[in-house]
């Protein structure tokens, strides 16, 4: 999700690790210390041998949430798994969840909301596989231009907003938290911007406003001077489950071992990423900021394991909307966790 969206399209194995290890400039020592401070395990297998797939293709978008992916892809977790990932840009997540559905991957990031409102339209079985992030403070937001007239939540009624979809976490924490501050949000235009370019619709003026993410909201404020109006992940949607991962049933049913190898890659991954020593140098490879600019990010809350009761807040959230019509049980939507070993 670092990447500008596009429809270009990497392949992660062994030669597309040690091919980004040398692009990257960053040599893996004799010592034994892999890439970005992790230890160079090449040689052992976390119990990956065996997998039903071992090329997979997963959908991912340029944000701060895939960073343990990218993590996973360099110091070679997913080789350890056995497995060779392909990743595939998407513009936003009912995008990646359509090149799913329409079985150009096998995995897709997305945040969760078009998961759940395809699975509440039925149309596809929609299998959780892996958990990404959770909104931490200041970590998504609403921005604007300091002499804009927009200054405040109560400002954002019947405005033009910048997000990168609708039915997306993008307009489901804005309108959560206009709800909360009694703001109508029945009148706002939503206006589909991709997340590197809505800082500079904001500063032309094509749009009011516009949700951001990191580390695009530091980014945005450096180069557009951009400002916060509200941080979305406050009062109902404080720690909001924002995005994971997801497939097709028939997907998760027919490779349990090779869902569980990414599970497994992605755990080992996102505990590591509780460092953000190891992150910010991600930041400035794939979003193509600064290192002033990584240092300053706010990171969002990074998760791998699925819990059901958290994750339950999002489709009780979308059913209070109206976007979905009836209760969705995420349990059973959860496949069986594998955690790193």
């Amino acid at each position: 999700m670092f990447d500008e969206a596009a429809s270009s399209r990497r392949t992660y194995g062994r030669r597309g690790f040690l091919s980004l290890a040398m692009a990257s400039g960053v040599a893996v020592t004799a010592s034994g210390c892999g890439l970005l401070g992790g230890s160079d395990d090449s040689g052992k297998s976390n119990g990956g041998s065996g997998v039903e797939k071992a090329k997979i293709k997963v959908s991912i978008m340029p944000t701060i949430d895939v960073a343990p992916f990218h993590l996973a892809v360099q110091n070679g977790y997913f080789k350890n798994e056995g497995l060779e990932v392909e990743a595939v840009d998407a513009a936003s997540g009912d995008a990646s969840l359509t090149k799913l559905i329409a079985g150009e991957v096998d995995i897709a990031y997305a945040s969760y909301t078009p998961f759940f409102i395809a699975k509440s339209k039925g149309s596809a079985d929609i299998k959780l596989v892996a958990d990404a992030s959770s909104a931490g403070p200041k970590s998504t937001e609403i921005v604007a231009m300091p002499n804009s007239n927009v200054k405040n939540v109560h400002d954002l009624a019947g405005k033009k907003i910048a997000i990168t979809a609708t039915n997306t976490i993008c307009d489901t924490l804005t309108k959560s938290v206009m709800r909360d501050n009694g703001v109508d949000y029945s009148g706002v235009k939503w206006v589909s911007v991709s997340f590197p370019q809505i800082g500079a619709a904001v500063k032309r003026g094509d749009v009011d406003a516009g949700f951001l993410t990191e580390p695009f909201i530091t980014a945005s404020a450096k180069t557009n001077g951009t400002v916060e109006v509200i941080d979305t992940a406050s009062g109902g949607t404080k720690d909001f489950p924002t995005a994971g991962y997801g497939s097709l049933g028939k997907f998760t049913s027919g490779n349990p071992k090779t869902v569980a190898a990414f599970q497994r890659a992605m755990s080992r991954a996102t505990k590591e990423s509780a460092d953000r020593s190891k992150i910010e140098p991600l930041m400035i490879q794939f979003s193509k900021v600064d290192e002033a600019t990584a240092k300053l990010t706010n990171l969002l809350t990074f998760q791998s394991t699925l819990d059901a009761r958290r994750i339950q807040r999002v489709p009780d959230l979308l059913q209070q909307f109206g976007s979905i019509q009836s209760r969705i049980d995420v349990a059973s939507m959860i496949v069986p966790q594998a955690s790193a070993t």
